[in-house]
């Protein structure tokens, strides 16, 4: 059965850093574009990072320049750098198989993802 597993959240402080990791076995997601969603209590689960099968990436405003998403045969990543408690919320992985899907808009499509992560908390707090 396919499975996406994350790893790497917790509690860090404002300024800090955090690696996100995201595995998965069964299957290979060579050709998925991948991504990294958050919901945090009473939002809407929003795109934070997104990556294609050539590595092309595409992030929410509210991350640029702090988040970086990566990616291999084995996971997808995603180091987040400088965080705010506005960062605070439950994070996922998901993949997606759609052609014709552009890399701008990978992140605002999380109804089409095909497998998605029970997700990690990272609660950024002094």
């Amino acid at each position: 059965q396919s499975q996406l597993v994350e790893s790497g959240g917790g509690l860090v402080q404002p300024g800090g850093s955090l690696r996100l990791s995201c595995g998965w076995s069964g299957f290979s997601l060579d050709y998925y574009a991948l991504g990294w969603f958050r919901q945090a209590p009473g939002k809407e689960r929003e795109g934070v990072a997104c990556i294609s099968s050539t590595h092309s990436t595409t992030y929410a405003n509210s991350v640029k320049g702090r988040f970086t998403i990566s990616r291999d045969s084995a996971g997808v990543y995603l180091q987040m750098n400088s965080l705010k408690p506005e960062d605070t919320a439950v994070y996922s992985c998901a993949a997606l198989n759609r052609r014709g899907v552009t890399v701008q808009a990978l992140c605002n499509r999380m109804d089409d993802y095909d497998y998605w992560g029970q997700g990690t908390q990272v609660t950024v707090s002094s």
